[in-house]
């Protein structure tokens, strides 16, 4: 029987893409628009290198810090993604993984697994909210996060409506029913391995999403959340600072690219912020997150813990992101391509990957720990920056 470690997450990735039906692993892919941000979140990392040394070189390596407040074995967060149909655990297994491993996780108020669950299998989960329903709603999705032992908020806004993507967007139904099956059966047929997992568990994909029920009552499906988050007024930067005073632990806000929004950011109280572009699907023509974390970082980096999300598939893009002014990086597409491909073993296998990169990284550059990282340590071509909104 052949091997299901994996050597590279783009592996993980062609992997994922014989595994997964068309239209779920479509889905995964997206971007919005042309796709220009999402490129732009892989090809930015290609155009930057490192200045190497050659002696004098640690035989041990650091890798280990904290943020908000949670100490990780390394600087890698697990991005909440929504409904995790790759695989029948879906964040449970990711849960675990990440436990395993020593790395927090984030978990999206669109899983399709419960806080409670989640929180069941790991001490180390921040939750993540959209300014989504009325505040007496966020204020109970709040509280519900505390008892369920969440150490921390992720207030998601680099997310706005796309209405299109030029090479077509994937069908999602809104519910797993019998019509709905049958329409998807050829897909699911032509990948009896993900059929069969699902089949094993004994439950279809699950649409629906706990964490955004209101207190007794039924889960909605992504749809009806995702309607629910569609007709909420837009907060405004008071409405965001209401949000952070009823959460008394560490708050990130997540979707920053301006110098401008990061300030403001910072006068709210907030614990951390996360340089995003939410994986190329907010406003299509964003800049990637490493073009602009190094100026976000040189702006409030002493006064809040800057985090980058996107782009990140190897070792050594996490240590570019260091070097330029980033506490850590959050992850997202990489283990839902490792889950897809072997699940809690394949996120595992993909921090593993991570952890190995960094290593060999460090090693080169001649650095005791991520936290001895200089900007001068990586090598970029001159208009290879941008400082939006000074």
């Amino acid at each position: 029987m052949a091997s299901k470690w994996f050597e590279t997450v783009a592996v993980a990735q062609r992997r994922a893409k014989k595994r997964l039906p068309r239209s779920v692993y479509g889905a995964l892919i997206a971007g919005s628009e042309k796709g220009l941000s999402s490129s732009d979140n892989l090809n930015s990392f290609d155009q930057l290198g490192f200045a190497p040394h050659i002696a004098g070189l640690t035989k041990v390596r650091e890798l280990s810090t904290t943020v908000m407040g949670q100490s990780m074995s390394i600087p890698v967060i697990i991005s909440p993604t929504g409904v995790q149909a790759v695989h029948p655990e879906g964040e449970v297994a990711v849960a675990r993984a990440a436990a395993n491993r020593g790395v927090a996780m984030g978990l999206s108020s669109f899983a399709s697994r419960s806080l409670e669950e989640v929180c069941a299998q790991h001490g180390q989960v921040l939750f993540q909210m959209y300014w989504s329903g009325s505040r007496d709603v966020m204020v109970q999705r709040l509280e519900r996060a505390k008892t369920a032992g969440a150490k921390g908020i992720i207030l998601t806004l680099d997310w706005t409506f796309s209405n299109g993507r030029d090479w077509g967007s994937p069908w999602i139904p809104e519910k797993i029913n019998l019509r709905n099956a049958l329409k998807l059966s050829p897909e699911a047929l032509t990948r009896p391995g993900w059929l069969w997992s699902f089949m094993r568990s004994g439950h279809l994909p699950d649409l629906t999403t706990p964490n955004m029920a209101p207190v007794g009552t039924a889960a909605p499906t992504f749809f009806g959340a995702y309607y629910e988050w569609m007709q909420s007024e837009l907060p405004s930067w008071d409405d965001v600072a209401w949000l952070r005073s009823q959460w008394d632990g560490p708050f990130m806000v997540k979707g920053v690219s301006r110098l401008d929004d990061a300030r403001r950011v910072v006068d709210l109280g907030a614990t951390a912020l996360s340089v995003s572009n939410h994986g190329g699907n907010n406003l299509d023509g964003t800049p990637a997150p490493i073009r602009c974390v190094s100026a976000i970082a040189d702006a409030v980096g002493d006064q809040i813990e800057v985090v980058l999300d996107g782009g990140v598939r190897r070792g050594s893009d996490v240590v570019k992101a260091l070097a330029l002014g980033a506490r850590a990086v959050m992850i997202g597409r990489a283990y839902l391509w490792g889950l897809a491909a072997n699940g809690q073993a394949g996120v595992e296998n993909v921090l593993d990957i991570l952890r190995g990169g960094m290593e060999a990284t460090l090693l080169g550059l001649g650095k005791a720990g991520v936290h001895d990282l200089e900007r001068s340590d990586v090598v970029a071509p001159p208009d290879f920056f941008r400082r939006l909104g000074e």
